[in-house]
């Protein structure tokens, strides 16, 4: 292919395998585009990155500035959700190249009259693009550049800044090379900034042993928002398959009054789009809806692609499942685990089209009943073409919707649902526990191409996963790792009551809990009130009132010479907010340190004075210096400093 272009456009970052998925933004945002942009010759260049949102015929578009070995750097700003679309275009700026030029000829003493000539033509080129106060000034030029008597004045304007923003902002792209075009997309702030509590409708009851009801929720909801959370998580509500019931502690038997587990969805009662009796009806579900989005709390509902062998569809669409020569279908497993009241779809069906669409139906129904959340179980597990569809499907009607990926797999395939599509992924942080883990995983999250792509989501705990560090484990421990991943992740949330009442007695050997809520309904105390609660509603209202802790990205370690304690800076994009944040991984005993202060990123030298204010509790203080003393226990193992300016 023949290319009269002279410039080059290489390596554009960021961008994701070649382009073919988009990076990720959330409205207010900043995306900082890089690009290799070169020449032959010594003739000077220009660039630019031209954007524009979905909806939008015109390129918008931000100059760049050049930085070392033909590196170039700009940047723009998303304010709309959905699809951007952004590409760099670079020039040979001829009109600032004659510039230049006549600066150098000017400095080694040579005569330019007729390189004003040239300027004349510059100029001509332009004025029609020009406003009246530039035009007025341009036209004042061309005598001057033309009469040898006006030489002096001509050479002082044609080198001068004044000239120089003109031609910069009306440049003639002459054979222009423009870079293929990449993708954002854009959501919702909640989609970077998120705090999730999770617990089982059927749980909520006041009375022992009696089914909670969706009524009894909603009494729930101030408690949750008063500790700070602003998204309510609960796993499955649909009616519960009869047949292969799961009796307590995951027992394949069950006796007369087991309420099974609510993955196991769909009976003669219904499936996905309905709702199990004992829980209410489906106006009983809308109204706790409604009055959750009255104290900005949103319900965010499980979204699991299995069914119940006596689920309906079992009959309806036999070939939505793969069945073997006996005429059974092989039950979920992943080992040791065993679902024997689960069914796996099979997404190769024949019929796989009429499938996808029920599954976008499903969706559809919810979202038509107010939900804008969909916590996704077992994604791995389904084709990563049909979530790249499905997500898309609904984006584009609703972009609103977050979907948050529950996939503990292998790395890469939580990478590619992420780039399918998904919002927020689960993460490995539940299973970190040292400081050398914990930074890498971070420092691998922040740092790599996965910041561009994946928002990740810290759980402590959930109710597939009692993790061993927290298994019969006191409170300090549990203070640990709810500040430590509610300060490294700006996404975060917690299997609730569980976690806050620090039930945590594990199956011998297994990282499950014993009398697992999965399989029975419990009751709780929810007017307990203790250490730990306080404190997650004190750091969750700091993550509230501090944008530093509202992203992910912006984090730099800090060297502190004791490996039981870690010390990192978060600030937000125009470091209006900035935080020190100090956490014990010591959940026995004190621990001290010295931690040598970031002071270039803080804008301060290494010997002046820094006041610093503790967020939880409210106190003050000044520190001198690099170096600082840190001393935590366990009953308050973290701070939180905000910088004072």
């Amino acid at each position: 292919m023949q290319k009269q272009e002279r410039v080059l456009v290489d390596r554009v970052s960021p961008q994701i395998n070649c382009g073919e998925f988009s990076i990720k933004r959330v409205v207010g945002q900043k995306v900082n585009v890089s690009a290799d942009i070169l020449a032959d010759g010594h003739d000077v260049l220009a660039a630019s990155v031209l954007f524009k949102h979905e909806r939008e015929k015109q390129w918008q578009e931000s100059r760049m500035t050049a930085g070392n070995n033909d590196e170039w750097f700009g940047s723009f700003q998303v304010d709309k959700q959905g699809s951007y679309s952004y590409k760099i275009q670079g020039w040979v700026d001829h009109a600032l190249n004659w510039q230049y030029g006549i600066s150098r000829k000017l400095a080694d003493g040579q005569h330019v009259s007729s390189e004003l000539l040239e300027g004349v033509q510059y100029i001509e080129v332009i004025l029609k693009k020009t406003n009246g106060a530039e035009r007025d000034y341009l036209n004042t030029l061309i005598p001057l550049f033309v009469n040898e008597s006006t030489y002096t004045e001509a050479v002082k304007e044609a080198v001068s800044d004044k000239l120089k923003l003109i031609l910069e902002k009306y440049p003639d792209k002459f054979l222009a090379n423009t870079s293929m075009e990449l993708g954002v997309y854009v959501d919702r702030k909640k989609a970077l900034f998120s705090t999730w509590y999770e617990f089982f409708p059927r749980s909520s009851s006041k009375e022992v042993n009696k089914h909670g009801t969706f009524k009894d929720c909603i009494p729930l909801l101030k408690r949750v928002v008063d500790m700070g959370f602003d998204t309510l998580y609960f796993p499955p509500v649909h009616p519960i398959g009869e047949v292969n019931r799961k009796g307590k502690n995951n027992t394949t038997s069950t006796v007369k009054g087991d309420v099974g587990s609510c993955w196991g969805i769909g009976s003669h009662l219904g499936g996905h789009k309905d709702i199990h009796p004992d829980l209410g009806t489906l106006d009983d579900f809308k109204e706790l809806i409604s009055k959750a989005r009255e104290l900005d709390l949103e319900i965010a509902m499980d979204y699991a692609l299995q069914a119940a062998p006596d689920h309906p569809w079992v009959k309806e669409h036999p070939s939505w499942f793969k069945w073997r020569p006996d005429g059974t279908v092989q039950y979920a497993e992943n080992p040791p685990k065993k679902y024997q009241d689960i069914l796996p779809i099979f997404f190769e069906s024949d019929d796989y089209k009429a499938l996808w669409d029920e599954c976008l139906a499903i969706l559809q129904f919810w979202i038509d009943c107010g939900i804008r959340i969909f916590r996704v179980d077992n994604p791995h597990t389904k084709p990563f073409y049909f979530w790249n569809w499905i997500i898309n499907e609904v984006k584009a009607k609703y972009p609103d919707v977050i979907f948050l990926a529950e996939a503990f797999t292998r790395p890469k395939i939580m990478q590619q649902l992420a780039k399918q599509g998904y919002t927020q992924s689960y993460t490995y942080f539940t299973w970190r526990d040292n400081k050398h883990e914990l930074i890498g995983y971070v420092e691998e999250l922040t740092k790599t191409e996965q910041a561009e792509y994946m928002r990740p989501n810290f759980w402590p705990n959930t109710p597939d996963i009692n993790p061993y560090h927290l298994q019969n484990a006191n409170e300090s421990k549990h203070i640990q790792r709810y500040v430590l991943a509610a300060t490294l992740s700006s996404n975060i949330g917690i299997y609730g009551p569980v976690f806050e009442q620090m039930i945590s007695e594990p199956l011998p050997g297994r990282e499950e809990y014993m009398n697992s809520e999965k399989f029975q309904f419990q009751h709780y105390d929810w007017t307990v009130d203790n250490w730990l609660i306080k404190l997650i509603s004190g750091i969750n209202k700091a993550r509230k009132d501090h944008e530093a802790l509202q992203q992910t990205n912006n984090i730099k370690f800090c060297h502190i010479d004791n490996e039981q304690l870690m010390a990192f800076y978060k600030w937000n994009d125009s470091k209006t907010s900035q935080v020190l944040v100090f956490i014990s991984l010591d959940h026995q005993n004190a621990q001290r340190g010295t931690v040598q202060l970031p002071y270039y990123d803080l804008g301060i030298g290494p010997h002046d004075q820094l006041k610093i204010r503790d967020i939880v509790p409210d106190v003050t203080y000044t520190w001198n210096g690099e170096w600082n003393f840190v001393e935590l226990h366990p009953n308050m193992p973290f701070h939180i400093f905000e910088i004072m300016k």
